[in-house]
């Protein structure tokens, strides 16, 4: 990461995400203020329930703190990093850092569904599957076993940071799949071997 001087966006592509870095608590703010300026951005919420000792109250928390993403408008980048709360934009070296578009659009499509979503310590290495059936059908990210429920994993890397969505280890396959023909001894095709041993080692 850099701070916000010095960004150059040579080439940049109009509609290419990129993600602010933000003041802790200010990622409503920051995205309500951009959106007023004309940007278009996308700020993740999920819903907690909080406990105090006299009451309980349901919040609508990011589900990247201290991020919020935009969709294009770099030349007027200006006018993002003055917005009061942000504090930078992630870059590699001089050039902005760009979110891959397929990233974004599975954490839409599991907000967009009726499923429980919440961080997820952040996970790169493993391996992968895509979901086969429902309405995150063609979605693609980790499998975990939390506790007696499976868990699928998303990752937006350029940010480090994960979700995961509950979801039935029956919808999913693995993204490279080796020949289906082969079977283990209790009859298992391939495929779903393969899914069982990414959740018994999770």
């Amino acid at each position: 990461m850099v701070t916000q001087q010095g960004i150059g966006v040579t080439g940049y592509d109009e509609s290419a995400w990129w993600a602010l870095y933000t003041r802790h608590q200010h990622e409503k703010t920051v995205a309500d203020m951009l959106a007023a300026k004309g940007f278009e951005v996308f700020l993740p919420l999920y819903e907690s329930m909080r406990r105090w000792k006299d009451r309980q109250k349901m919040l609508s928390l990011p589900l990247f703190p201290c991020y919020v993403f935009v969709r294009g408008g770099l030349n007027r980048r200006l006018q993002v990093v003055t917005t009061p709360g942000v504090h930078m934009v992630l870059s590699h070296g001089e050039h902005v850092a760009l979110i891959p578009e397929i990233e974004i659009q599975a954490i839409r499509k599991t907000l967009e569904g009726a499923f429980r979503v919440e961080p997820h310590p952040f996970l790169k290495c493993g391996e992968r599957v895509r979901v086969i059936r429902g309405t995150l059908d063609g979605v693609e990210g980790i499998l975990v076993r939390k506790k007696n429920q499976t868990r699928l994993v998303l990752s937006v890397a350029m940010v480090a940071q994960s979700v995961a969505v509950e979801i039935d280890a029956a919808d999913v396959v693995p993204v490279t799949p080796r020949n289906s023909a082969s079977a283990t001894s209790t009859g298992q095709p391939a495929e779903a071997a393969r899914v069982q041993r990414v959740l018994s080692c999770a």
